[in-house]
């Protein structure tokens, strides 16, 4: 059955996944990761491990729900513009087997903290310091996915602006956000000293998603009868 108002059934989905990812990205690694002590941070995994696993089923159940918020969005947008829309598609997906992969890095941590039998061999300090490595490198796995994420926004913010039933504003603060995505991942590759300074400044940029999937959520959204009539075309 056809949601009367595509564009709040999109935003629901976008702000529920994007719940998923929040927990998973930010609150988990909040409480449990003590940067520089990787005797706290694997003692917090070992003493925490459901949430430590709840984090990792949340980012999974999050990424896999994206092709869902992709497809709502498509469906609302492909009367702009079909091109685009299918572009913003394209690329939001390509980082959905990027974060699943990554994951692979905090089941790694996780087999090292528990000291399998064949890992024995391996004193318990050796094992503490592989155990971040491996966390540390989930953070860079994100790095690489935090590039597509700002990638989407561009086609995404234009079809917004173009829309002529969403305010431009929207459009252009997607825009903003999507640099701000693009910057961010840059600086984590070429220069991670300061990507705690970038991401406090593009915080403004980013928030755009934020009232981009509220303004969904509250106002709804439905494509006008000209955009209607090229969609049906």
């Amino acid at each position: 059955m056809r949601s009367t108002n595509p564009g709040r059934f999109a935003g629901l989905l976008y702000v529920v996944m994007s719940v998923f990812g929040f927990f998973a990205m930010a609150y988990v690694p909040g409480k449990l990761v003590v940067h520089g002590d990787a005797a706290a941070t694997v003692n917090n995994v070992a003493m925490h491990e459901t949430l430590f696993r709840l984090g990792i089923a949340s980012q999974l159940i999050g990424q896999a729900g994206f092709i869902f918020v992709a497809l709502a969005l498509y469906q609302l947008l492909k009367g702009v513009n079909r091109r685009d829309a299918s572009l913003m598609v394209t690329l939001i997906v390509v980082s959905i087997p990027i974060a699943f992969l990554n994951e692979v890095n905090s089941f790694a941590a996780l087999l090292l903290i528990h000291g399998s039998d064949f890992l024995q061999v391996v004193d318990k300090v050796q094992r503490e310091a592989l155990a971040m490595l491996f966390l540390t490198l989930h953070g860079r796995g994100l790095v690489v996915a935090e590039l597509f994420w700002g990638l989407w926004l561009f086609p995404l913010g234009l079809l917004v602006y173009r829309s002529k039933f969403l305010p431009r504003f929207l459009g252009v603060w997607l825009g903003l956000a999507g640099m701000a995505w693009v910057i961010l991942s840059l600086t984590g590759v070429l220069a991670p000293q300061y990507v705690n300074t970038v991401d406090r400044y593009s915080q403004p940029a980013v928030f755009g998603e934020l009232v981009f999937m509220f303004w969904l959520l509250i106002k709804g959204a439905k494509p006008t009868a000209e955009v209607a009539e090229v969609t049906s075309a």
